[in-house]
């Protein structure tokens, strides 16, 4: 019996190995990345907006294909000219390149039954 569970653990790495990662990003993004060529040139097939740090006391920074850039810095031949938490704009010899931090995602509105009757009778809940 310990035979089998001795088996069965020394294995257990090498099926966990296989299987997918669950938090790694979508593969087009690696196939895009991996493509990608650091010529700095500021193609917007190459950049891609990573992260946003909005911090209260300093200065918008946005990471775009890995590198750090303040608001007003420049990447390239562009200039990050506008930043908020979802999108950055870049403006440079080619034009504004907006970059959006979830490029595939869409975004709607819903409005429950309950919510569109209280919004048309001017009251909320939980108000006098």
């Amino acid at each position: 019996m310990r035979l089998f569970v001795l088996v069965g653990i020394a294995f257990c790495p090498a099926v966990m190995a296989q299987s997918a990662d669950p938090t790694r990003p979508p593969a087009n993004w690696m196939a895009q990345a991996e493509g990608a060529v650091d010529g700095g040139d500021g193609a917007a097939g190459a950049l891609r907006l990573q992260s946003v740090l909005m911090p209260q006391g300093g200065r918008p920074v946005a990471v775009i294909g890995g590198k750090t850039v303040v608001l007003g810095g420049k990447l390239g031949g562009a200039t990050l000219v506008r930043l908020n938490e979802r999108e950055a704009v870049l403006q440079g010899a080619d034009g504004v390149t907006h970059l959006y931090l979830t490029p595939d995602v869409q975004k709607q509105m819903i409005v429950t039954p309950a919510a569109g009757k209280a919004a048309k009778s001017g009251q909320v809940k939980g108000l006098p």
